[in-house]
């Protein structure tokens, strides 16, 4: 792959990012994916402060390569975070679930490389103006929390490459190589794969919650609970509940009754496959197997440089 935008930012072998997700994002999983070439990402969203620390000092030890920290912007604790991340010299945030004009100056004064995770051109564009340096766009494809407009990513990347002048990382459905090529054809310098790094051996997440990925199949993901915070997961007793719920158009309270506290931790972390929130993509379906996070980079870009030639060749 020659020149390029993403690999250029964070100094990496290829424009892949490791998404930094709840209870599955740890040192491990960052320090493989960063070892390989990709860009790891330690997911605090599911951290305590000090457990953050802990995470980033173990993965300084376990890669001397760039890796970074995704930071929800609701996290109830986020200047404790804040503080942990300039305290350990982290380079790279990417931020999430909030408005990037809180934390970018701050971060871009300690010398960060700030990206946004967004969902629309809207907030694209004022990522844009917060002074970000890259973007994620995410589609609705995506497992876990999802924007309200519902758009697809293969819709998203276009209109946002159109609107804004910085680099572009497509999310959302995306865990192969010709799933990268088709993104980048569209304008994205680079992509966020979450959902195939979720089902790897370095994984945080629990055995039977990656041998869900595996087994899941088309349909079987569906997203839910709009009212509170759009959310992909997988189908099973909890989605099932929500569903009953519905039928009797129950209040917000209601709702949050329901949800409880933890079912993300229950489902993802703890192998509850029933009472569990069981947060994945829509490309669960073309996950196989439980592969190491190097086996993942090196498939990917075996095949997209297979399939770019291949075209090429046309």
């Amino acid at each position: 792959m020659t020149n390029n935008k993403i690999k250029d930012l964070f100094s990496i072998k290829f424009p892949i990012i490791q998404g930094g997700m709840v209870w599955v994002s740890g040192w491990k999983l960052a320090s493989a994916v960063s070892n390989a070439g990709g860009l790891g990402l330690i997911g605090a969203g599911s951290m305590y402060p000090e457990v953050l620390r802990e995470h980033i000092q173990k993965c300084k030890n376990a890669t001397d390569k760039p890796f970074g920290v995704n930071v929800p912007m609701l996290y109830p604790q986020i200047e404790e975070i804040m503080k942990i991340i300039v305290d350990e010299g982290i380079k790279i945030v990417f931020t999430s679930a909030g408005n990037p004009k809180i934390w970018t100056p701050f971060l871009k004064e300690k010398g960060i490389t700030v990206v946004h995770v967004v969902s629309s051109v809207k907030f694209a564009l004022k990522a844009e103006a917060a002074g970000v340096d890259a973007i994620v766009c995410e589609g609705v494809e995506a497992g876990g929390h999802n924007g309200r407009e519902e758009t697809t990513t293969f819709t998203l990347i276009p209109m946002v490459k159109e609107a804004v002048q910085i680099p572009v990382i497509a999310a959302g459905g995306i865990a192969t190589g010709r799933g990268m090529l088709a993104a980048m054809v569209l304008g994205a310098d680079g992509v966020q794969i979450g959902s195939r790094f979720a089902a790897t051996i370095e994984s945080s997440a629990h055995q039977k919650f990656k041998e869900s990925i595996v087994n899941a199949k088309d349909g079987d993901t569906q997203l839910t609970l709009k009212e509170l915070a759009p959310v992909r997961l997988i189908k099973n007793k909890f989605y099932d509940e929500v569903q009953l719920l519905y039928q009797q158009n129950p209040s917000l309270k209601e709702l949050q009754k329901l949800l409880g506290r933890a079912r993300a931790k229950k489902g993802i972390f703890e192998g509850d496959l029933e009472n569990g929130e069981l947060e994945i993509g829509q490309i669960a379906g073309l996950i196989h197997q439980i592969k190491s996070a190097k086996e993942v980079i090196e498939a990917i870009m075996k095949e997209f440089e297979t399939v770019k030639q291949n075209i090429n060749s046309l």
